[in-house]
């Protein structure tokens, strides 16, 4: 049945889900739609509030609780510091730990250079950080037992 530790992985799971998920849906599917419907001026205001709203649900909402789940869920499975660079569980956490905390930085300058560089730069910069974020849940898929 389910346990309070479930209910933690359900937070980190669901919180994962919007965090890549909305980076794949906003870059694969809604931006498509926009550039073959909408005018440059109408397009680029409607990029900087979606980039708005899911910036700030992701820094308020998203990486707070994956953060304080990930951590949780590592305490659970009683797993230390020394145990991050052991075996192969302890090696494929240290780089999904890595992997998520430069997806992070990622979008933060990926917000950056959509308001002060290029679209080009911009793009570029939130391909990277889409691309990091789906190594993180691929590393993560072989981390469950």
């Amino acid at each position: 049945m389910f346990s309070g530790w479930s209910l933690v992985r359900f937070a980190h799971v669901l919180a994962a889900i919007l965090w890549v998920g909305g980076q794949l849906t906003l870059s694969l599917v809604v931006r498509r739609a926009a550039v073959e419907t909408l005018a440059d001026e109408s397009r680029s205001s409607l990029f900087m509030n979606m980039g708005r709203v899911f910036g700030r649900m992701a820094n308020f909402v998203l990486m707070p609780v994956l953060l304080a789940t990930g951590l949780a869920l590592i305490y659970h499975r009683g797993v230390d510091i020394g145990a991050l660079s052991v075996g192969s569980y302890g090696q494929i956490l240290t780089a999904k730990i890595v992997l998520a905390f430069v997806s992070f930085g990622l979008a933060a300058a990926h917000g950056m250079t959509a308001r002060r560089a290029s679209a080009r730069a911009s793009r570029m910069v939130g391909i990277a950080g889409g691309l990091v974020s789906v190594a993180v849940v691929l590393l993560a898929t072989s981390l469950i037992p």
